[in-house]
């Protein structure tokens, strides 16, 4: 029997409507995403976010800037999942340079239900990574999505070709 864990993927104020970068039906992700929280916390998966923090090495970025409001993980997902550990990231890859494989480990997952912003990037960078191999991985195709509906689903159909794909309530049902 597998064991999974819901894994939240840069849901940063900059993605929303008042934010740096906003990106196509951002509001409605999060709802899903709040649901998917819900659903996990109901049937005992554990949940971890994942925070992109710009590098400041690498200058001022367009978005994600440490101390900045637009860095800070979305409200509704702290209320949602407030015991959540919180896994800060630089690069699109949330197992590159993170602490990620250590908390998957220590909650002794075998199983990744992967949700969040920039479906072609952060979701599908992190769904491919070296450090997922070891992992059964689902993307839940309703709680992802990046700048616009056509690019969102362009990185899907790449994506099902390894990946498996499935809306949040079929993946997390009871």
């Amino acid at each position: 029997m597998s064991k999974p864990a819901l894994v939240v993927i840069d849901l940063q104020n900059d993605y929303f409507p008042d934010g740096k970068f906003p990106l196509w039906n951002a509001d409605g992700v999060l709802a899903c995403v709040e649901a998917a929280i819900a659903s996990a916390h109901a049937s005992g998966i554990p949940v971890v976010i994942v925070q992109h923090v710009a590098d400041p090495a690498r200058g001022i970025a367009p978005f994600f800037n440490d101390g900045t409001p637009g860095v800070a993980v979305h409200p509704g997902i702290l209320a949602a999942a407030p015991d959540a550990p919180v896994v800060v990231k630089r690069f699109a890859d949330s197992f590159h340079n993170t602490t990620l494989e250590q908390v998957l480990s220590g909650l002794g997952v075998d199983e990744l239900l992967l949700c969040g912003m920039m479906t072609q990037n952060c979701v599908t960078h992190t769904a491919l990574s070296k450090g997922a191999e070891k992992y059964r991985i689902t993307v839940l195709t309703d709680c992802c999505t990046t700048v616009s509906e056509i690019l969102h689903r362009i990185a899907l159909n790449a994506l099902s070709t390894r990946i498996a794909l499935q809306p949040a309530t079929t993946a997390l049902a009871s």
